[in-house]
């Protein structure tokens, strides 16, 4: 059966309606789309790209073939392409609410969002610092984890988007273990991995190397992997992370947990740059399914024609897979 999923728009000024236009363009027959944006902007595209989805209003009946949904309908300068305006991140924030309510009343089974500039959205929302705050605030969910999805390499993150000077007070072995458990878990039934296969990345050079540069590999980490194989989850660690993602990446891990944000994308993101692993961007520990492209709005493409909408694509799939999992085991 298709799944029926909603779509935010993203930053009307970045490459969010194109790739998302891109997508549903090659989309197949498994996706019932319901996009939520700006009414000229997805007027526009759904011509050029021949979506043939009708546009809607607001509060309009959807469609059971999908839709394009029109949130907003905002002046020229507030979406000019590679030009951000304070309208557009109010806009931004209206499109990702909406969509997020389609899901939460039952209209559809998962939420894709396109990117959006934290920096423009934190105009509107102040203390706004990403999807994965907001949807884990939004659904009351007790821990929401950042994966990072690709065929090679799955990693998930302890911490999110927070200064590195502020990353070792962050890391406590109670917060680690709930990372690890909420992995677990999403392996196990979403991604259908019967024993799953996680490794935890150490914070200091050579897991501390004992002692010799730093502690917390010791004292923090390693009790937060003890406890999480009391709970039953498949865990090892602390591992050097200067060796461990390779070894990830060739198959003897499942997923990594890494413990802040750039320690565990520069390996994604770099598999995905050059072997085109197009990564999936999916908030594990939600009681929806949520899933990103792994890029950010770039204004550089935006309005260029050139922005790839790979991951966008990728983001939809993994979402109708997951939604159909969560179905056969729900």
């Amino acid at each position: 059966m298709p799944v029926r999923v909603a779509i935010s728009m993203g930053d009307p000024s970045g490459v969010g309606p194109e790739v998302v236009a891109k997508a549903l363009a090659a989309r197949g027959r498994g996706l019932v789309p319901y996009v939520f944006g700006d009414g000229p902007i997805l007027r526009r595209l759904g011509r050029r790209f021949r979506l043939r989805l009708p546009l809607v209003g607001l509060g309009d009946p959807l469609p059971d073939s999908g839709a394009l949904v029109a949130v907003t309908r905002l002046a020229a300068r507030a979406a000019r392409p590679g030009h951000p305006a304070p309208a557009g991140g109010a806009a931004q924030l209206a499109y990702l609410d909406t969509a997020y309510a389609c899901v939460a009343g039952g209209l559809a089974e998962a939420l894709c969002t396109a990117p959006v500039s934290k920096a423009q959205v934190a105009r509107a929302l102040p203390g706004f610092v990403g999807h994965t705050e907001w949807l884990a605030a939004r659904t009351g969910a007790a821990r929401a984890v950042m994966m990072l999805a690709g065929r090679r390499l799955k990693v998930a993150l302890a911490t999110n988007h927070l200064a590195l000077a502020k990353v070792p007070a962050a890391l406590t072995t109670a917060d680690i273990t709930g990372t690890i458990v909420v992995v677990d878990f999403a392996l196990r039934h979403d991604f259908g991995i019967a024993h799953p296969r996680i490794a935890v990345a150490a914070l200091n050079p050579h897991a501390g190397d004992g002692g010799a540069f730093g502690d917390e590999d010791q004292r923090v980490i390693a009790p937060a992997v003890a406890r999480s194989r009391l709970a039953g989850a498949g865990a090892r660690g602390p591992f050097p992370a200067d060796s461990l993602f390779f070894r990830a990446a060739r198959g003897e891990f499942d997923a990594v947990v890494a413990l802040y944000h750039d320690q565990g994308l520069i390996p994604v993101k770099l598999l995905d740059a050059l072997l085109g692993d197009t990564a999936v961007n999916v908030t594990l520990g939600l009681p929806i399914v949520r899933t990103s492209p792994d890029h950010g709005v770039a204004y550089d493409l935006a309005g260029t024609g050139k922005a790839s909408a790979a991951s966008m694509i990728a983001a939809l799939r993994l979402a109708v897979r997951l939604a159909r999992l969560r179905k056969r085991s729900g």
